[in-house]
């Protein structure tokens, strides 16, 4: 039976973040309708110190002992912790760079940063959920964020098509995922996870409950395929990519895969890892489509956004891969590649959103002819992202790709291991088309920077910690395995 709620105010410090940062949103909004013109600045400091704030007090729980609160419907744990503050660190950074993107093309709107912390604070519910209807309430407050994102640049070409395809399609799935949730609810009686875990692990389960429970569980499976955009539930990937502004491409790219894994955390380990024997097999499959299919197409697109876009499907296949291992080593490792993955994409970004300028996106491959003579410093930091997402030692992407291949030949998956690796290479490709471009080719325009210093420093600074956080793995891959 599921636990009574009593309300105790103590709970409030544990969700202070959450509390903090809804508090901030409607301050923001409220105060955003006042502001003229050329006061809409203050929107984009107070969305800044709003994510520092809410980051320190994430900081601040870490190392407290696991807290479950709301009628045991919220957890804070040092994974919940961790997650939190990398989220926020993250979004500080794609916000820098987001202000100089939104005001080159005339976007530079309150509701464009009240929405992004909305989508913030789903993501936190989802990081923290403990329940199936918290997890499902957070997933629904990120999305219907995001759609609406999608669709802010109204005159550009394609953002209404790709805000309605990611709607619909996004539509489905959630319904897909309610309905294996409501599966495992019916059967199991209860919403909580360690309920959930509990009865699901039961030796004694009849064979019609062990049934009912594979079906849910396959709904689940394509409700978190869907959010992590693996294959065959990648189709609005590319489109969704191409078609949104290229600041609320990166936030796409990026946060929100960290609450996706989480959710699988939350929904799949903690769960129903009792029954990692038969979702294992369907990650496996989806794993190496994603891998295969991410890289081979990738290898013929000529815009940028949609070639990073099929570099995600792939890069998504080896984190599904960890957790086909169904060990604690093999979900570290996991969780330690979408952070770095995380890392990786921020910088491309960068560096993409670097070179707008008022009229122009530089998002075909072709315009990046030539960056090496133009500017030398900022083609260097997209030489480190693409050797890093390719796998070049020593940068921190190829540590990411061989701690999952080394837990995965360590769980006896050898073949699925090589075709991995056969993958990997064949993906090294497009990331050089991109370095050739920058390096041999004479541009066909005179490419000119006019970003504002501190998104240069940033970038410098995110592109910087790709070497060097390369040549100290085992910190970085320790502080993954503690969270599990």
């Amino acid at each position: 039976m599921m636990n009574t709620f009593q309300f105790d105010t103590t709970s409030l410090l544990v969700a202070l973040p959450e509390i903090f940062l809804l508090s901030s949103i409607v301050v923001i909004l409220l105060l955003d309708l006042f502001l003229t013109k050329g006061f809409k600045q203050v929107t984009y400091y107070l969305t800044q110190a709003s994510l520092l704030m809410t980051g320190i007090l994430s900081y601040s729980l870490i190392g407290q002992p696991e807290t479950l609160i709301f009628g045991d419907s919220f957890v804070l744990d040092d994974m919940a912790s961790v997650f939190k503050v990398f989220m926020m660190g993250s979004a500080m950074v794609a916000m820098v760079y987001s202000r100089h993107y939104l005001t080159q093309h005339d976007l530079f709107r309150g509701e464009y940063f009240v929405l992004v912390l909305l989508s913030i604070l789903g993501m936190m519910v989802m990081v923290s959920g403990y329940s199936l209807l918290t997890l499902y309430l957070g997933l629904e407050i990120l999305s219907l964020s995001l759609y609406t994102l999608i669709a802010i640049a109204r005159k550009r070409s394609g953002a209404i098509e790709a805000a309605l395809k990611y709607f619909v399609l996004g539509a489905i799935a959630s319904g897909l995922l309610l309905y294996g949730m409501s599966m495992i609810y019916g059967i199991s009686g209860s919403l909580n996870i360690s309920e959930i875990s509990a009865f699901a692990s039961d030796a004694n389960l009849a064979s019609r409950e062990t049934l009912i429970i594979n079906f849910g569980l396959v709904f689940l499976v394509i409700g978190i395929a869907f959010k992590l955009g693996a294959v065959p539930f990648h189709m609005w990937v590319p489109d969704v990519y191409q078609g949104s502004p290229t600041s609320v491409t990166m936030f796409i790219s990026t946060i929100p895969k960290i609450a996706a894994v989480a959710m699988l955390v939350r929904l799949l380990v903690d769960g129903l890892g009792s029954m990692h024997a038969y979702w294992s097999d369907l990650f496996m499959i989806l794993a190496l489509l994603s891998i295969a299919l991410g890289s081979v197409v990738a290898l013929m697109q000529t815009n940028i956004k949609r070639m990073l876009a099929y570099s995600t499907i792939s890069h998504v296949g080896f984190v599904m891969l960890g957790f086909v291992t169904g060990v604690i080593t093999g979900y570290g490792a996991a969780t330690f590649y979408i952070l770095v993955y995380v890392l990786m994409s921020l910088a491309a970004f960068g560096v993409i959103i670097l070179l707008n300028k008022k009229g122009f996106e530089a998002e075909e491959i072709s315009d990046y002819k030539g960056l090496s003579k133009s500017s030398p410093w900022f083609a260097l930091m997209m030489l480190v992202v693409m050797l890093s997402m390719a796998g070049v030692p020593p940068f921190i992407g190829f540590y990411s790709k061989f701690f999952i291949l080394q837990q995965v030949i360590s769980a006896g998956f050898v073949t699925v291991a090589i075709i991995a690796v056969i993958f990997a290479v064949i993906s090294a490709y497009y990331y050089l088309q991109i370095i050739k471009s920058m390096y041999f080719n004479d541009a066909e325009q005179e490419l000119t920077i006019a970003a504002p210093m501190d998104m240069k420093l940033v970038l410098s600074i995110n592109a910087t910690l790709i070497l060097v956080v390369g040549l100290f793995p085992d910190f970085w891959m320790k502080l993954a395995l503690s969270l599990f």
